[in-house]
């Protein structure tokens, strides 16, 4: 699809279901979940939330980026989030090969050099999950009383797993 009729068309169709419910940009369960961009994840369902219950922040791999503990500063601050949920999941790309082979699949198939930009795939999940929950709980302005916690998300079973 090289424009985005089918965008609107499917708006449309969301329009005539839609129900205000009046909710706010507060986090109402106080919790923010870091996922991967993966369409196969559906992160408030995955853990019996709704819209309004959790802020969303999603990247390629679940990473705790720059960006990310931004966001979380004004979750933080503004939004109600006391709570951090770091979810990578099963089957994901980003941990599927090493920094320069991402680089060079990317090469390939695109012939667009992009060893200047930082991918962050990782070989090791569960060491790369700590490593982003430490980096969480030990930025300077983020509230000292903010909890963290990680889990890994499994596509084929839908469960999740706490690392």
């Amino acid at each position: 699809m090289s424009d985005f009729s089918d965008l609107f068309t499917g708006n449309e169709d969301f329009v005539k279901e839609f129900k205000s419910q009046d909710l706010t940009g507060q986090a109402k369960k106080g919790l923010a979940i870091i996922t991967c961009m993966d369409s196969r994840i559906d992160p408030l369902r995955i853990v019996g939330m709704k819209a309004g219950d959790a802020k969303i922040l999603r990247n390629a791999g679940a990473r705790v980026t720059d960006d990310v503990l931004r966001t979380l500063i004004l979750a933080a601050y503004l939004l109600g989030v006391n709570r951090v949920l770091v979810m990578p999941h099963t089957d994901c790309r980003m941990a599927s090969g090493t920094e320069a082979q991402i680089h060079q699949e990317i090469l390939d198939a695109s012939g667009v050099d992009t060893t200047s930009i930082q991918i962050r795939t990782v070989t090791d999940q569960i060491s790369a999950l700590k490593d982003d929950l430490l980096r969480i709980e030990g930025f300077p302005l983020l509230p000292k009383d903010i909890k963290a916690l990680g889990a890994i998300y499994d596509v084929k079973s839908g469960k999740l797993t706490k690392i």
